[in-house]
């Protein structure tokens, strides 16, 4: 029997589908099912952790003329996981990658509302427009932007999925992951410094608009209206700059388990980790309960400065 037919039986008789066998063995279930499909093999080091999973000798899983396997009783006590290198640069990578597209669609939601703001107040001050098509574009265009907004939550999600139990396990670093994940935080910090003043600022700066429209463009409605959804865009900025610094930052802290993500802490990370889809969803409905799309903008400024505070509360009460 050759190894692949030998992987698949004791897969199948452990129980496991093959995602969970590639979860414990720390590689993608595209991995196994090319082991299983013998397209190609596993390297030693997997082969030994097979068969400790598994119960049987390295020299079953490798030998095609071992045909019954030697179990030996396996060791139930819980092991703790070990994060290699490899798997740290991956996950920084996917982080990286992650909080820009979390940052995109966190703007996308802010911005969403913009087009149905600027029809609505042209229909008004002009009658340009009919009603029924400020509102049907308008529309349109918020659930488009909503929609991708969400399909990128979505995606982001899937992909950092597998790196799960470095919030709901223990786990240790291999020799120099730890080294390589500080070095790499300490270039960062002055760019995380800097992305959360340039985004602070931002929001801050972002009624500016509101004081320039009356001061410049006096009774000109229309100028009002550009004016009041020029701030969505601003403040959208700040915050995206907000969650790409705290994003990869994170990433960070997850490694070297320090900070807000300390082994002490690991009981805030549901909600933590719930944080922003919590922040969304509370926008977009009170946004569409009460059609305050003109100030529920700044829910994501609040929600961004009571994270630090969030935090903070949280490890207080947790020691």
């Amino acid at each position: 029997m050759i190894f692949a037919d030998k992987l698949i039986q004791l897969r199948k008789k452990s129980g496991w589908s093959q995602e969970e066998l590639a979860e414990q063995l720390g590689v993608s279930r595209q991995s196994v099912s090319k082991w299983e499909g013998a397209q190609s093999f596993p390297d030693i080091e997997k082969i030994v952790k097979m068969s400790q999973l598994f119960g049987v000798s390295t020299d079953y899983l490798l030998k095609e003329d071992e045909e019954a396997p030697s179990y030996f009783e396996v060791d139930e006590t819980p092991k703790v996981r070990r994060v290699t290198m490899e798997e740290a640069s991956e996950f920084l990578a996917i982080k990286e990658k992650a909080s820009k597209q979390i940052a995109l669609a966190t703007f996308l939601c802010i911005i969403s509302p913009v087009c149905l703001l600027f029809l609505s107040g042209y229909h008004a001050y002009t009658g340009a427009i009919t009603d029924y098509a400020a509102g049907g574009v308008g529309m349109t265009v918020l659930l488009i932007l909503a929609a991708a907004a969400v399909s990128i939550f979505i995606s982001v999600g899937s992909k950092t999925r597998r790196f799960e139990y470095l919030e709901n396990e223990p786990f240790e670093a291999e020799y120099g992951v730890s080294g390589m994940v500080k070095k790499r935080r300490d270039q960062y910090a002055d760019t995380h410094t800097r992305y959360n003043i340039i985004g602070t600022i931002l929001e801050i700066l972002s009624i500016a608009p509101l004081f320039v429209g009356v001061t410049v463009f006096g009774q000109d409605e229309i100028a009002a209206v550009g004016m009041l959804c020029c701030m969505f865009p601003i403040a959208g900025v700040g915050v995206a700059f907000h969650i790409m610094g705290g994003v990869k930052w994170a990433s960070y802290e997850k490694l070297l388990q320090e900070g807000e993500y300390a082994v002490k802490n690991k009981k805030s990370k549901p909600f933590l980790g719930a944080y922003w889809a919590i922040v969304t969803a509370i926008y977009l409905t009170v946004s569409f309960t009460t059609s305050g799309w003109g100030w529920t903008w700044l829910i994501w400024v609040i929600a961004g400065a009571l994270y630090p505070a969030l935090i903070a509360l949280l490890k207080g009460g947790e020691r």
